[in-house]
């Protein structure tokens, strides 16, 4: 809209808007402190449950690239409701999951519901608001980006620990009620267009691609993968869908997707840097729960408490960057951005479960200023040398970069935290013997953890897999440390942005 027309219900329209955005990004964090709780509840393996986790990211992945589409086809009124119902609705189908299987399958589609909840508000959000004022509407949204982050945590530990973890997903109830009914009347309509034509047969390459490549990480190490004849399906699939993919973009007349976007070298070396980010940002998130509660002991809602501040660091960071972007070379805030947030991430591969809260809390802090400073000058690099035409493209193919590489981030963390659990326990054990002098101690504790009795196994058992599971956390968080070197050598492919 020009500057001219004004917006009634301007206001109402943003917190309708916001509502539905925070709840979105709100479930992208809330369910990890609970899903320990999960755990227990569905008997499910550490690995399963992460597909609580990792189902609704893949969804809200594959969708997100037709939303433009849809918007255009269907009305972004229409669809913005639709959307917003249907998260509320398989929000509470989640809730009362009674097995694993029911769970993932709501999540999914409740990915599916949400992956629209951020472009459509960013869109109404720059249609309502003149051009004069756009830099406002972006820092109302920005905000509502980040505060589901911040509140995920602390008031997923709270529901969890006040009622169980299904109240995570019933919360959801009144947010979208007040986000439909606030959009149905006072969001201005705009016409559908029926007759706009969608290549299907590239979405459909694309989403066989990233399910099946999703599928193999989730399945892989419970099936020890490819000794598996599903774990090759699956492989093979997702090489071929992702290989016809970039046939058809490269061949059709319409593609799904335009080549002239990786020809750019500031979105396409953005786009990897989503993914990298993103893949630290919310294994770390999934990493922290069960280490925080099962590990050093916390309470869930003292969980939620420390997972929190991450948050804060990255609302602070924003707001540097953007005032330091109109000084100082973007490439170089991303740099510095990246080295913080690798040493963050060291510092956090050396915590054993006796760490003080206060530094626990200190690092987290620390990450996200690094993650803020990354993030604020990559969407202005992203954006300065990609033609106008190609924006609404380009800001879905960064939503689908951040999803996947949260989803496939989750999967690697997750798989090789089991993994090193597994080789960790079996290397301490076998130094284990009931020859060693400290067991054959005529002593109280000699006597209590005797291998030779079913007690005392069991007791040094247990012991050796509290330690095989701090080593594991210890070396996953030491190979998200590695994520950050693509990204830095990213920023010498980067054009400078030339500011006016």
């Amino acid at each position: 809209m020009s500057d001219n027309p004004p917006v009634k219900h301007r206001a109402l329209i943003t917190a309708s808007a916001m509502l539905a955005m925070l709840m979105q990004t709100l479930d992208s964090t809330i369910a990890n402190v609970a899903l320990p709780f999960m755990q227990g509840s569905m008997s499910a393996s550490r690995d399963e449950v992460t597909w609580v986790l990792t189902s609704y990211v893949i969804a809200a992945a594959i969708m997100t690239a037709p939303v433009g589409w849809l918007a255009v086809r269907f009305g972004r009124k229409k669809l913005f409701i639709g959307c917003i119902a249907g998260f509320t609705l398989t929000s509470m189908l989640c809730g009362a999951a009674q097995t694993l299987e029911q769970l993932v399958a709501f999540r999914l589609l409740q990915g599916m519901c949400g992956a629209a909840l951020a472009p459509l508000s960013q869109a109404t959000m720059l249609d309502i608001y003149p051009f004069s004022r756009r830099a406002q509407a972006m820092a109302i949204f920005s905000m509502g980006i980040t505060m589901g982050p911040i509140m995920g945590p602390t008031l997923g530990g709270y529901l969890t620990d006040l009622y169980s973890w299904r109240w995570v997903f019933y919360v959801n109830l009144p947010f979208g009620i007040l986000a439909a009914v606030g959009l149905a009347i006072f969001m201005p309509d705009v016409p559908a267009k029926p007759e706009l034509r969608f290549s299907w047969y590239g979405f459909s390459m694309l989403a066989l691609g990233a399910g099946s490549l999703q599928m193999m990480l989730d399945r892989g190490q419970e099936l020890d993968w490819f000794t598996s004849r599903e774990i090759w399906i699956e492989a093979v699939t997702a090489a071929l869908a992702f290989y016809l993919f970039l046939v058809h973009m490269f061949t059709a007349d319409k593609p799904f997707l335009s080549v002239a976007l990786f020809k750019d070298r500031n979105f396409a070396s953005g786009m990897i840097m989503v993914f990298c980010i993103s893949s630290v940002m919310m294994s770390t998130a999934a990493l922290l729960a069960p280490y925080l509660q099962n590990l050093a002991g916390y309470p869930v809602y003292t969980a939620g408490i420390a997972m929190s501040p991450r948050g804060f660091g990255m609302i602070g960071s924003m707001f540097l960057a953007s005032r330091l972007g109109m000084r100082v070379d973007q490439r170089k805030i991303m740099a510095v951005g990246l080295l913080v947030l690798g040493g963050a991430m060291y510092e956090m591969s050396t915590w054993t479960p006796d760490v003080t809260q206060t530094e626990m809390m200190l690092s987290l802090v620390v990450q996200g200023f690094a993650i803020g400073l990354v993030f604020n000058p990559m969407s202005v690099m992203a954006y300065t040398t990609l033609s106008p035409v190609l924006r609404g493209e380009g800001t879905a193919m960064q939503s689908l970069a951040r999803n996947i590489g949260a989803a496939i981030g989750i999967s690697i963390t997750s798989a090789t935290l089991t993994r090193s659990i597994q080789t960790t326990h079996a290397d301490i054990a076998a130094g284990i013997t009931p020859f060693d002098r400290a067991l054959q101690a005529g002593d109280y504790a000699g006597r209590v953890l005797d291998p030779l009795t079913r007690h005392g196994a069991a007791l040094l058992d247990e012991m050796i897999n509290h330690q095989a599971q701090i080593i594991a956390f210890s070396n996953d968080f030491r190979m998200m440390t590695l994520t950050v070197v693509p990204p830095m050598l990213l920023l010498f492919l980067m054009r400078r942005h030339q500011r006016a």
